[in-house]
């Protein structure tokens, strides 16, 4: 082979190498996002770029004690880890047999290890609950945003394409 032989081909090699290396670095997953789809059409409403470690809640009123819910989750990678719960009164889907502590008249279920683990979570926005999506400091009226559409929220890992895409 000769000298010039060698040097296409070597270039050649450098440019698969490169392509490769930008390829792998352009699609591996670098952050996730909340994301909150239409149940039935899967129509995005909210992807909201999150962290391990971010705080992921629900707040509502409740149908039938017309008090304030708060429902927490923590965002561990793929999963929403439910970790407090702020309500009223006892009503319906509350919890009943768990030890909670009255802070100024709101019952608080801060309990040491985690209560849930999820990797999705099924809400239904109701315009009487006037549901709230909070994303760490970011509050969505998620009514509003999802016309009271039944949603999924659920984690996803994003790479650097989908980011800038």
């Amino acid at each position: 082979m000769g000298r010039s032989s060698q040097s296409t081909l070597g270039a050649a090699v450098l440019a698969l190498a490169v392509l490769a290396f930008v390829a792998v670095a352009v699609t591996a997953p670098i952050g996730a996002v909340l994301v909150v789809e239409d149940i039935d059409t899967g129509e995005r409403y909210v992807a909201e770029p999150v962290n391990d470690g971010s705080t992921v809640a629900l707040e509502y009123t409740h149908s039938v004690e017309k008090s304030r819910v708060y429902d927490e989750y923590r965002v561990d990678g793929r999963t929403l880890v439910n970790t407090r719960m702020e309500f009223e009164s006892y009503g319906w889907g509350l919890p009943a047999r768990v030890d909670v502590t009255n802070v100024n008249g709101t019952l608080v279920y801060d309990p040491a290890e985690p209560i849930t683990e999820l990797d999705e979570l099924l809400v239904s926005p109701g315009r009487i609950a006037d549901h709230a999506l909070i994303v760490d400091d970011r509050r969505y009226d998620l009514v509003a945003v999802t016309d009271g559409n039944d949603v999924r929220m659920h984690i996803e890992r994003r790479s650097l394409l989908q980011r800038i895409l």
